[in-house]
């Protein structure tokens, strides 16, 4: 009856959906891990962006990587900002997610006489990428910047890569031990994205704090797998069922055709040949003499 399922279509097509199930399911998992990354990723930045400012010098220090679970910690730095000093990052967005242009990195200096990068916010890149753009003036003599701690970029970290032989004062990454070389004195590990003071006519465009209550789309991925593989093997026996189906209609039909073509060359009234009548016994009849 089943027969048919040892055949080199039906073991290939079996194959492939065993295959198929367990890949299915770990994509499901894939996506429910990279759901619960984002759920623990937002809580993170939620409580550390309600949490009270603290001087910088207390979350970081010269060399130091920032662990992931200080970043976005509202911070405070006083100083003066080194503008001769100051860069441009290439190839950020403005807050609308669709202008590209420059962030504005000045390195503020310390009263210890350490260095940290302010990211000031971000500019328009204008129309010739090759020279240093016109970069609103940053406030002079001593002043307090608040802003949020962020951790140096990498390439690995941010996926941006970072491109050699750049025109002067632009870079692709803002990272502080690269930066401690152009700046010439100890520099805090991270950088502080800038909230305050406001500059003036609104620009650097202030960098917006990051989205915490987007979740994505990822638990709704990580049902369609299962559900998915959860189809596989139901489609496999529906098909099944329809080859048996199909198998046992055309047996059937194959086993009929013999009888109706034996049967096409019988008398369909059911009489005899010999019930008949023969024209010549009549004529003889006619003929014969008359017996007295």
């Amino acid at each position: 009856m089943y027969r048919f399922l040892l055949s080199r279509q039906w073991v290939i097509v079996t194959l492939v959906a065993l295959l198929l199930i367990p890949v299915m399911i770990k994509l499901g998992f894939w996506q429910l891990h990279r759901h619960q990354h984002k759920v623990a990723q937002n809580q993170l930045i939620g409580r550390n962006l309600a949490a009270r400012p603290v001087p910088v010098t207390e979350l970081t220090a010269p060399g130091r990587t920032l662990p992931r679970h200080d970043m976005w910690r509202p911070v405070t730095a006083t100083g003066t900002f080194d503008t001769a000093h100051e860069v441009v990052v290439r190839q950020r967005t403005a807050a609308d997610e669709q202008s590209i242009g420059y962030y504005v990195l000045s390195p503020l200096v310390l009263g210890n006489g350490q260095a940290v990068l302010v990211n000031r916010g971000w500019i328009s890149a204008g129309n010739d990428l090759t020279k240093f753009p016109d970069v609103p003036a940053a406030p002079k003599g001593k002043v307090t910047v608040t802003g949020r701690m962020m951790a140096d970029e990498t390439t690995a970290f941010s996926g941006i890569k970072d491109t050699k032989g750049l025109p002067p004062r632009q870079i692709m990454l803002i990272n502080s031990k690269e930066q401690a070389k152009r700046v010439g004195r100890p520099t805090l590990g991270g950088y502080i994205e800038q909230t305050g003071p406001t500059p003036a006519g609104g620009t650097p465009e202030p960098v917006p704090e990051p989205d915490h209550d987007s979740i994505g789309p990822h638990m709704a991925y990580a049902v369609q797998w299962w559900l998915f593989a959860a189809a596989v093997p139901v489609g496999w026996i529906v098909l099944v069922r329809r080859e048996r189906r199909d198998r046992a209609e055309a047996a059937a039909k194959e086993a009929a055709e013999p009888r109706e073509t034996g049967n096409a060359d019988a008398p369909q009234d059911g009489g005899d040949a010999h019930d008949v009548p023969d024209p010549q016994d009549g004529e003889e009849a006619a003929t014969a003499p008359a017996r007295g």
